[in-house]
């Protein structure tokens, strides 16, 4: 008696001899390597009838725990946003701290390096005015810092721009 099977790749349906069963072969149709398995050689297995109730109550479950991380997501957004050491950084940044910060992050930008100079931009956009006061000097300057002299001016300039539209 023949193993009766499909490919499961072209859905050919493929009689292969008895001794075939349980090795590797080709597909006759699409030629795909396919495993042919072993003959039925066993009653039909019999399954547990399914317990609703207990499909039922796993659905719950999961729903309320579905709830519950949502829930607790929703709190820990509100908690941080209102949290004061988000909105306050834990020292005051000197003007010279403050300018080497932004000569880096403007230096780490035209490197591409965006995972760094995300590190700096908080510190710089929470000195607000000071910032802006520091980006224009170093905009309007006629001989750059030493570190952005080989940024091209138009890419600086866009740079600065962008970093002043962020602190505004």
């Amino acid at each position: 008696m023949a193993i009766t099977f499909r490919c499961e790749h072209c859905d050919k349906e493929i009689k292969a001899p008895d001794n075939a069963g349980g090795r590797w072969g080709k597909c006759p149709g699409c030629g795909s390597k396919i495993y042919v398995p072993a003959a039925d050689t066993e009653e039909e297995l019999r399954l547990a009838p399914v317990d609703s109730a207990e499909l039922e109550e796993q659905k719950r479950l999961l729903a309320e725990t579905r709830r519950i991380e949502q829930e607790i997501l929703r709190e820990k957004d509100e908690v941080l946003e209102d949290s004061p050491e988000r909105a306050v950084p834990v020292y005051q940044l000197g003007d010279d701290e403050l300018k080497r910060n932004i000569v880096n992050y403007l230096r780490l930008m035209a490197e591409a390096d965006l995972e760094q100079s995300a590190r700096l931009e908080p510190s710089i956009i929470y000195c607000g005015q000071r910032a802006l006061k520091i980006l224009d000097g170093v905009a309007l300057s006629e001989i750059p810092e030493p570190e952005l002299a080989d940024i091209p001016p138009h890419v600086l300039a866009g740079l600065v721009r962008d970093l002043r539209a962020k602190i505004k």
